[in-house]
């Protein structure tokens, strides 16, 4: 089963508590696929208990991209977290291990 990682690239950034994830195709033809399979609920699960809130995503088609916004994730925010990742560049990596349908 492919993984997020074998058709796309994730760029991350912060909004307070909520990071925030840019998924970026690197083929059109994959936009439907992604489109159709990563979902908020998705990512929401992948993410697991961290996640304090309603996982939102927004396509934008005209890039084409999909931006995910994870609210808790970053643990209080750059500012406001012990974690080592405040700012959850990492966690960009950690959304590519999704596995998608075939």
């Amino acid at each position: 089963m492919p993984t997020l990682d074998d058709l796309a690239d994730v760029r991350a950034g912060d909004k307070g508590d909520a990071l925030m994830l840019a998924v970026f195709p690197r083929d059109p033809a994959d936009v439907d696929l992604l489109s159709t399979h990563l979902t908020a609920e998705v990512v929401a699960r992948h993410f697991g208990p961290a996640v304090t809130g309603p996982v939102t995503r927004t396509v934008l088609p005209h890039l084409p991209a999909l931006v995910f916004a994870i609210p808790g994730v970053l643990a209080g925010g750059v500012t406001g977290s012990t974690v080592l990742d405040g700012h959850g560049k990492t966690l960009s990596y950690h959304l590519l291990g999704v596995e998608l349908p075939s």
